[in-house]
């Protein structure tokens, strides 16, 4: 690995995330989660979860989208909801859907300066039921057109880029927040990783 490279590298994983992560339930179309995955890294998520309880585990991404977004994130694939969701409740303080209800809050009240999983669902039912019974919370993101809905990955780049202002104001992307163990095991990962993406 040449220094310039190493160099690159450490610049990223610094400011990578441990306390924030996206979840995906049964999204069908890969190059919606390849958007997604390509947002995340845009604003240093390392943890995408992707649960299939509905349909088959996926086995590549849309390239086109992603621009090779998902060899630099950590994908945990699921296809068992209860396994999944204790393995967010083992990492993360509050786990939240986009789900229009009564008692969603918005988007702009949650506080991303804590430790948060979002959870997007599918392109045409949204987050289901099981899924919002095992979440602390509904969020809306704010609209005022006709149509109340966005396509998946816009809606979850509005969402992690309010994530990102509130955390880049907090200050939690001038200091390391992946634990040392996993930035070093990242980094040697990384290193063996042709080409960096655009």
């Amino acid at each position: 690995m040449t220094p310039e490279r190493r160099e690159r590298l450490l610049e990223v994983l610094n400011k990578r995330q441990n306390n924030l992560a996206v979840v995906l339930e049964n999204v069908f179309d890969p190059h919606n989660i390849s958007a997604v995955m390509r947002s995340c890294d845009a604003v240093g998520i390392q943890d995408v979860y992707v649960l299939n309880t509905k349909i088959p585990r996926h086995k590549k991404w849309g390239s086109k989208s992603s621009s090779s977004a998902a060899k630099w994130l950590t994908i945990h694939q699921y296809s068992d909801a209860a396994l999944c969701f204790a393995d967010l409740r083992s990492r993360y303080e509050k786990i939240f859907t986009t789900h229009l209800s009564s008692d969603a809050c918005n988007l702009y009240e949650i506080d991303f300066t804590r430790s948060v999983a979002l959870v997007f669902g599918n392109e045409h039912a949204g987050v289901s039921e099981e899924i919002r019974q095992l979440a602390d919370g509904n969020f809306i993101i704010p609209q005022v057109g006709i149509i109340k809905s966005l396509n998946i990955s816009v809606a979850c780049a509005v969402t992690i880029y309010e994530a990102y202002r509130q955390k880049s104001s907090a200050g939690q992307y001038l200091q390391r927040s992946l634990p040392e163990a996993r930035f070093n095991m990242l980094l040697d990962e990384w290193g063996f990783l042709p080409g960096e993406g655009n």
